[in-house]
């Protein structure tokens, strides 16, 4: 039950206040600013060069995600090798292009980068620090180019950015879109701790749990790591900065998927990215946003679900178990987010989040939150009656690589390029997919109060 809303409120403060308190005498709060990747895509100078020479190319800067639809929709097969030749750095991260062009620019982009950290990592002349980072980024652009994996957006400038696809996008009847929180960047997208936390991890679980109920719907999830996120606790973790930066981004792909053929995707936005969301919503052209699910929000800059500016439905999760409730709904001397979406008050609908065992654990298999997910994501009511959609023996994520026609996007000679660094072995890659993970019975579930 919710319980007593003044008290609930009065819990908060004191924690709010003593955890402020706590971090700035042990120094733990981070006050440095994260710095801005630059809002437009990698490369964009040669592109730019090109077209002051006359080429006709779309300006990623000003042309919308529908008007570089309509450019490569008249391109010729000829035109698109050669930009696929000259620009797969702005070419595999341009919202509104073909999606399986875009997997092989990025495999190109990747590739390249790879090479250039594998010879800062051998060059002696560097300091060590040097050549051992270059050498972890060498192997991790290793591990993006194995086989199956669908890289939507690559841009390594700062700490990296990067944006994959589970399932076949270009076929898909129901798309979702993962939008994570803090501590997201290139080098952590995927990491084998705390998956559940990752954008990979989130994205995974949700398209196999929506693949084991529904085998007969194709669908794609996509793992959205497209903005700078912020670093540790700190300022930017409680302020507004890197969310307003974000936003518009997440925006942008929308539109793309829009202009490509893909149907509105639900999103699901999971702590800081619920702030991302919360300003996307506001930004969202029409038709572009399916339902909107915040995931262990600290608020969503808007006072109520109406306050989002949206006709998507609305939903919220936050578990008893998360710490998030103690901050969420919050803002004191410019730091928060404001209203707690999971609070009835917002107008939110609730999500179940009974089985849900800590801030991380919402996407993990057995979930009760993870079971109404796949509803949302599917269409249907939380809790509906999916039963005879579900496999029989139980629910299971598959843990098969992701599929749609990803031979054709690969360039020739696209094998992982070895990544040896300086007087070392080379660390282990993981395989796409995941392990094949228990869902949650059938049955469970539905749209009950949150249970707080």
């Amino acid at each position: 039950m919710w319980g007593n809303r003044g008290s609930r409120g009065r819990r908060r403060l004191s924690a709010v206040v003593l955890t402020v308190l706590t971090v700035l005498g042990t120094g733990s709060w981070t006050t440095g600013a994260e710095p801005l990747t630059p809002s437009t895509p990698p490369g964009i100078e040669a592109w730019q060069a090109d077209r002051a020479r006359g080429e006709r190319l779309p300006d990623p800067a000003t042309a919308s995600p529908a008007e570089v639809s309509g450019f490569f929709a008249r391109a010729t097969a000829a035109r698109l090798g050669r930009l696929l030749d000259r620009h797969p750095g702005t070419l595999g991260n341009l919202d509104g292009a073909p999606v399986r062009l875009r997997y092989a620019a990025n495999r190109k982009a990747i590739r390249a980068e790879a090479l250039r950290e594998l010879t800062r990592a051998e060059d002696r002349s560097l300091p060590d620090r040097t050549r051992r980072r270059a050498h972890e980024r060498a192997g991790r652009y290793g591990e993006l180019l194995l086989p199956g994996r669908q890289i939507l957006a690559f841009d390594p400038r700062g700490r990296g950015q990067l944006v994959e696809v589970y399932g076949d996008l270009t076929a898909a009847a129901r798309t979702a879109v993962v939008v994570p929180g803090s501590d997201i960047d290139l080098m952590s997208f995927d990491r084998a701790k705390d998956p559940y936390g990752t954008p990979s991890g989130m994205a995974k679980s949700l398209h196999g749990r929506m693949a084991a109920v529904a085998p007969s719907t194709p669908t794609a999830v996509i793992a959205w790591a497209g903005y700078t996120t912020p670093s540790g606790i700190g300022v930017d973790a409680a302020t507004g900065r890197l969310a307003e930066a974000g936003a518009p981004r997440l925006s942008r792909l929308l539109s793309g998927l829009a202009a490509t053929g893909a149907p509105a995707p639900a999103v699901f936005c999971h702590s800081y990215g619920s702030v991302v969301c919360g300003l996307t919503a506001r930004q969202a052209q029409p038709g572009t946003l399916g339902d909107l699910v915040f995931v262990a929000a600290p608020g969503t800059r808007a006072g109520s679900a109406t306050g989002l500016g949206t006709t998507s439905r609305v939903w919220a999760a936050t578990a008893a178990s998360d710490w998030i409730q103690h901050v969420a709904g919050l803002r004191i001397l410019g730091l928060g987010h404001g209203a707690d979406p999971s609070d009835p008050a917002y107008g939110a609908r609730p999500v179940p989040t009974a089985r849900v065992t800590s801030h991380t654990g919402y996407f993990a298999p057995g979930s009760d939150a993870l079971a109404a997910f796949t509803d949302i994501a599917l269409g249907r009511p939380p809790g509906g009656d999916v039963a005879s959609a579900r496999l029989s023996g139980g629910d299971v994520a598959l843990g098969r690589p992701p599929g749609g026609g990803v031979a054709s996007a690969r360039l020739s000679g696209g094998d992982a390029v070895p990544a040896h660094p300086p007087g070392g072995d080379v660390a282990p890659a993981r395989p796409p997919g995941g392990d094949a993970a228990p869902a949650r019975p059938p049955g469970a579930g539905g749209n009950a109060p949150h249970p707080r």
